[in-house]
């Protein structure tokens, strides 16, 4: 009897726990690419250029990927199906032609989970400051007692992917 009140007090505490981590995360990462804004917004607008910087898209290269729609307009997306990688796709919500272009991200297997990608891309003295934001939800408990973990491989595949763009971009 001892261990199931035992078990009790610590999956109530894990509960607790869980309650008070956030329910939300945001990654945003910069870098400046020696590039014009245009060609640096080409390379993240145009999906067929995805799996040249994104290390995320890197980590399951048999994954089977489908591009559909005009790039960089609404609609174009990228859709992902892979041992490693799961289910899911990148759709172009918004853009503004060489300064901004917002995705929707949608993970379909092997869990269902939403996202939001955003990217600006200012022109400065030095070339072009490209930022690259991401937001989603971490959903009770799981996620949410995940989210340390889940924003530190975030921010370093940001910072990964950020330097590969901006190795293809200055290439």
């Amino acid at each position: 009897m001892i261990i199931v009140y035992i078990i009790l007090v610590v999956l109530v505490l894990v509960g607790l726990w869980a309650a008070i981590l956030p329910g939300k995360y945001l990654i945003e990462k910069c870098i400046v690419i020696n590039r014009p804004a245009a060609e640096v917004y080409n390379k993240v607008a145009d999906l067929n250029h995805y799996k040249e910087w994104n290390p995320w898209a890197k980590t399951d290269p048999d994954a089977m990927a489908t591009i559909s729609g005009d790039p960089g307009h609404v609609g174009h997306k990228y859709h992902w199906n892979g041992k490693k990688v799961g289910e899911g796709h990148l759709t172009i919500r918004s853009v503004a032609p060489g300064k901004a272009v917002n995705f929707d991200l949608q993970f379909i297997k092997p869990w269902k989970s939403q996202a939001m990608d955003a990217w600006d891309f200012t022109e400065t003295a030095e070339g072009t400051k490209a930022v690259w934001r991401n937001t989603g939800a971490l959903p009770f408990p799981v996620a949410r007692l995940m989210g340390p973990f889940i924003n530190k491989q975030l921010n370093k595949q940001f910072e990964e992917g950020l330097k590969n763009l901006k190795e293809l971009c200055e290439k």
